[in-house]
């Protein structure tokens, strides 16, 4: 981790920061889920910076990257991620998102069809989950901005103890991330009403590139159901399921070894697809 490099790019209009293993390999762009940033992806991006340039980007409102007072729909998320593609002359880069990164991906993959090679969605059903402005919506971002709040008021040791107690199957070296992007983050990233232009069917159906979404069990805590990742695929014809046992929301957190089996298998057979 000591040489990885960590900058910022203006993108969209803001600046954006990442952290990037580098070296000259096919690019893959990670995404991460609500409340976490870049660095959550630590133990991922150590198993492939082997074999891939990684790029772990923090979205706006979280990490280091700006936080303007307003966007913070999957479509303003993709144009930022466009931005720093294409800024960075990255080709064809795979893109791994989780959960709200992996709404950002399969934006992208729909309303920039040129950019990405490849998607990789862990545990995104494509839906407005907290983007609309119904009752239901403001309720969740009204707990939401309740816990993050009560979160970010605690010491950095108090949140490892918190994490250690509240998620105890989680790998130590998952902790220390997830507790420092929890006390980088910005409230206002909870301004997430107005997606009302995302028509989630018409951006699946204009996915052009390969896809993987990896699912997990909803009693756990997965929010994507069979019944879901079918919709999704009718929309995806090329899209690919994988489903990993033993795992609630945060797959990679929850069973590494299965989830970096198929994340590496994915990546290998695209990245070998594209230099054939």
């Amino acid at each position: 981790m000591a040489q990885w490099h960590a900058d910022t790019i203006e993108s969209n209009g803001i600046r954006i920061h990442y952290t990037r293993t580098g070296g000259d390999k096919p690019p893959v762009v990670l995404a991460h889920g609500f409340s976490d940033d870049g660095l959550c992806w630590t133990p991922v991006a150590e198993i492939l910076q082997a074999d891939y340039d990684v790029i772990m980007v923090d979205a706006r409102g979280h990490g280091r990257s700006d936080a303007p007072d307003e966007g913070y729909t999957p479509a303003h998320m993709a144009a930022d991620l466009a931005g720093v593609i294409t800024g960075l002359g990255l080709h064809k880069p795979a893109v791994l998102g989780h959960s709200m990164g992996g709404s950002t991906a399969m934006a992208l993959a729909g309303l920039y069809p040129e950019l990405p090679g490849a998607i990789l969605v862990e545990d995104s059903g494509a839906r407005n989950y907290m983007e609309d402005n119904s009752a239901e919506a403001q309720e969740r971002r009204r707990q939401w901005h309740d816990r993050m709040v009560k979160l970010k008021g605690m010491s950095r040791e108090a949140l490892l103890d918190y994490a250690r107690t509240n998620m105890p199957t989680w790998p130590e070296a998952e902790l220390g991330p997830w507790v420092d992007a929890k006390l980088r983050f910005n409230l206002k990233a909870l301004n997430r009403g107005g997606a009302t232009g995302m028509d989630w069917d018409q951006i699946l159906r204009s996915i052009t590139c390969p896809a993987l979404l990896l699912t997990a069990d909803p009693e756990l805590g997965a929010m994507v159901t069979a019944e879901r990742a079918a919709q999704m695929q009718a929309l995806i014809p090329q899209l690919q399921v994988v489903h990993i046992p033993g795992a609630g929301h945060n797959i990679r957190r929850e069973q590494f070894g299965p989830y970096m089996e198929a994340v590496r298998n994915f990546l290998a057979q695209v990245t070998q697809g594209a230099r054939g």
